[in-house]
């Protein structure tokens, strides 16, 4: 058997056992570690063993805990709520005022959380009933909420790309850094269209109240100070790493104890919220690690076929196709892909296929990791099987039906797209921030 054949074999095992619905890490550490054994005997065992300790060995690893602790901790504590308030008052005159704060909200969680799922419940359990209540519509404020908390695994600390940084062999804080200013171009175009949108039709997003809106100084004061701590402890965990006060993995210990801290301030700090928090963030890390440990083992025993450069051998070779097209091609798969799977999922099957291929094409692997978190974002969000589509119907109230979810998100995909094709064309709104912090 050839090794091309090989490889197609492996790849299209690890898809149909994904397909019985067992766990992820399962499936593709049990393909790795079979072909290791049926391709090099015993002795081939120890090439995933040793794949796999080297997650043992990632220092920065220790960033995964420490940013989903500070998360929930902000989360679990209301912390989180008091933010949203303040958006809530200091942009309500603005017609479709509380979508643009919710927005902004969004932004932030992400920033404090990394993850989109924390960004997801957030606005659908804090901002969605809320907006409803205020009369805005279903339809738009469902997409709203669904777009930003894209975000969350784009603005940094995103822990999707620490994860990518590990499979794929690159400095975290150089992807971090890179997914900023795409993430808030993004954010800032989804405001630009809600603003638009509710100027044009004033009925889908209405602006507060007067009594509501003429709050006194010291009101509105209040509650920016109630909605500034958060924003601090994410400017100070960001500031220290950014001026190399303090390392990646010290960074995410700052902002861990910082949350702490602000909520032990707010006298919140109670045994039943360091219970959640702690069991929560031990649950998601654990996934994680299974996960990154089955990737490598795969990785490892699919690198060593050489399976890579057969398939840049087919790609240009064979079908005569140039970089650019099999770049396209690489991206739609993901929007196939993630149609079944979530982020992770995704980037432990076609990472270890596919960023040794991007850099064998001459293409950025920092800028390639940026193009994946928007693609698999979109994924998640195009019907009919997008995975945020049924997370939020979940998590949605009754009157929101998945009819409703599903028409929601196409304005916000549109403008994905049209991200996607910015940062695509001109790769230095990703790589420009990187290369200024490398050269300081």
């Amino acid at each position: 058997m050839s090794y091309e054949m090989i490889a197609l074999t492996m790849f299209s095992s690890m898809m149909v056992l994904l397909l019985t619905g067992q766990r992820v890490f399962g499936m593709i550490g049990f393909v790795g570690a079979a072909a290791a054994l049926a391709l090099w005997g015993n002795g081939g065992m120890e090439m995933p063993f040793s794949a796999s300790i080297q997650l043992m060995n990632w220092y920065p690893l220790l960033t995964l805990p420490l940013f989903i602790f500070m998360g929930y901790m902000l989360s679990e504590s209301g912390i989180a709520s008091e933010l949203y308030e303040m958006f809530h008052v200091w942009m309500g005159n603005l017609p479709g005022g509380l979508a643009v704060g919710t927005i902004g909200l969004m932004v932030v969680v992400s920033a404090m959380n990394g993850l989109s799922v924390a960004g997801m419940a957030i606005g659908a359990t804090i901002a969605l009933p809320e907006l409803l209540r205020r009369g805005y519509d279903k339809v738009m404020v469902t997409g709203v909420i669904q777009a930003g908390s894209s975000l969350g695994i784009l603005v940094p600390p995103s822990v999707v790309l620490v994860l990518y940084g590990m499979i794929a062999r690159q400095p975290v804080s150089q992807l971090w850094l890179a997914g900023a200013i795409p993430g808030l171009i993004l954010a800032g175009m989804f405001v630009l269209y809600i603003v638009i949108r509710c100027r044009i039709q004033p009925s889908l997003g209405p602006a507060l109240p007067e009594e509501e809106r003429n709050l006194s100084l010291s009101e509105k004061l209040a509650l920016l100070r109630a909605g500034i701590m958060p924003l601090a402890i994410f400017f100070c965990m960001t500031g220290l790493f950014v001026m190399g006060v303090t390392s990646l993995v010290e960074s995410a210990a700052v902002g861990a104890t910082a949350a702490t801290v602000a909520a032990a301030v707010k006298r919140r700090l109670t045994l039943a919220v360091i219970e959640t928090t702690v069991r929560r963030s031990l649950g998601i890390t654990c996934m994680f690690m299974w996960i990154i440990l089955a990737a490598l083992c795969f990785g490892a025993v699919f690198d060593g076929l050489g399976a890579v450069r057969a398939i840049e051998s087919v790609f240009l070779d064979r079908l005569g196709l140039s970089p650019w097209q099999i770049l396209v091609m690489m991206q739609l798969s993901y929007i196939l892909l993630g149609m079944f799977l979530d982020d992770t999922a995704m980037l432990v099957i076609v990472a270890p296929l596919y960023v040794p291929l991007v850099i064998s094409l001459g293409f950025d692997p920092i800028w390639y990791g940026v193009l994946y978190t928007i693609t698999v974002q979109i994924a998640y969000m195009t019907p009919p099987f997008g995975y945020n589509l049924f997370l939020m119907r979940a998590m949605a109230p009754p009157e929101v039906s998945l009819s409703d979810i599903y028409r929601s998100v196409w304005p916000f995909v549109g403008i994905m797209l049209l991200g996607l094709a910015l940062i695509t064309t001109f790769p230095q709104l990703a790589l420009w921030l990187p290369e200024l912090v490398r050269d300081y």
